[in-house]
């Protein structure tokens, strides 16, 4: 529940994030309203967006980022979960995945390695 509620919170975020700096105006359109071309007559004051745009995007910028830290902390308790109930690693079962593949192509005798007895392979370290 928590986890869906942080991935709604992420994504308003993100697109709130995206709305606010399209907004916003480039550093040249602060030259033209020095020379008087009317800026006082903007809802935001003599000064402009600016400084409102800025901070706002600021605090959405800052919430984006903790929903993010928020949802790695989750995938890893998820992670840790899975691992905790028997269930292997998915990396590990992704290598073992294309190591079957591999073995299920016919090899020609000539194409064959040649025969190891697994002396100068290095060994997995065991998991706790």
């Amino acid at each position: 529940m928590l986890q869906t509620v942080v991935i709604v919170v992420h994504l308003l975020g993100a697109l709130s994030v995206i709305a606010l700096v399209l907004l916003q105006q480039g550093k040249g359109a602060d030259a033209g309203a020095s020379f008087g071309s009317g800026a006082s007559a903007t809802v935001f004051g003599g000064q402009g967006s600016s400084t409102f745009l800025s901070r706002v995007t600021a605090i959405l910028a800052t919430v984006f980022f903790l929903t993010s830290l928020g949802l790695g902390y989750f995938a890893k308790e998820k992670a840790e979960a899975l691992t905790n109930i028997g269930l292997p690693d998915p990396a590990v079962m992704e290598v073992q995945k294309k190591e079957s593949a591999a073995s299920d192509v016919p090899v020609l005798e000539e194409q064959k390695p040649a025969a190891n007895d697994g002396a100068d392979v290095p060994q997995a370290p065991e998991q706790k």
